[in-house]
């Protein structure tokens, strides 16, 4: 049976629902418990902050998610390019997919110093730290969704003539395209992580660099603040990235499991 009309609109406003219930119960446990502002603020007081601050959280916002995108368009375009080309060659997909693994494995906060001796403090080296942490999920996608096509339909494709090429442009990158847009929601989210961890070491904006100044004042109602708005831009790009895999791959989503 499908859903009716108003179980799917109750389901559309189950985030606000959840979100309410989690900020009230925050708020209730830190005036039940009496916790002090430095070790939990409640939701009122972090809205205080944001109030108050609302200039440098608005700059150092904008700046975050400059850097952010930046890193993830540098991302999206590497990680597609060299998707396709590990995927394009199985000789090539196991010279390069170890390496691939190993350099991944390195905790990008041990980069971002090399990048401050390269490029200095500033925004370079929160962008590429961005880049760095949100290219091995898309490459990894992009070449897993090239490496499972059902060696039958090569075979069939060859019998009927099509060439490497063919079978590559005209069954590879499309039947990859479901694994290349679900992981741009997972590299826009890493790729905040990045610019983050950046923005703590080494710059002179952005909400990480501001979090770290308001942690030096013991000012956690402004820390708090810092999360908050990385949460909201995290959220709001994640959304765009998930509705942007519905509308470019939505013929490939036939089960029924996401409608529950």
């Amino acid at each position: 049976m499908s859903d009716t009309p108003s179980k799917r609109d109750f389901t559309s406003y189950a985030p606000w629902i959840y979100t309410f219930v989690l900020f009230a119960l925050w708020e209730a446990c830190s005036r039940g418990f009496d916790l002090p502002v430095y070790i939990l603020p409640a939701p009122t007081v972090i809205a205080q902050a944001i109030v108050e601050y609302w200039t440098a959280i608005w700059k150092n916002s904008l700046q975050t998610l400059y850097t952010t995108l930046v890193g993830f368009a540098m991302a999206v375009a590497g990680g597609l390019a060299l998707g396709l080309l590990i995927g394009w060659s199985r000789f090539i997909y196991a010279g390069l997919y170890p390496l691939m693994i190993g350099f991944n494995a390195v905790p990008k906060v041990a980069v971002v110093p090399i990048l401050v001796i390269w490029f200095g403090i500033g925004t370079v080296p929160a962008i590429l730290t961005a880049f760095l942490i949100a290219f091995f999920p898309i490459v990894v996608n992009v070449a897993t969704g090239l490496a499972t096509i059902e060696p039958e339909m090569e075979d069939v494709l060859r019998a009927l003539g099509a060439k490497k090429l063919d079978i590559m442009l005209k069954v590879g990158i499309p039947r990859s395209m479901p694994y290349f847009f679900g992981s741009l929601k997972i590299a826009i989210t890493l790729a905040f992580v990045g610019s983050v961890i950046s923005e703590t070491v080494a710059a002179n904006s952005g909400l990480g660099h501001m979090m770290l100044a308001a942690q030096s004042q013991f000012n956690v109602p402004l820390v708090f603040a810092g999360l908050v708005m990385l949460a909201i831009e995290g959220i709001v790009m994640y959304a765009l990235m998930a509705w942007l895999e519905m509308r470019m791959t939505g013929w490939a989503h036939r089960s029924g499991m996401n409608r529950q």
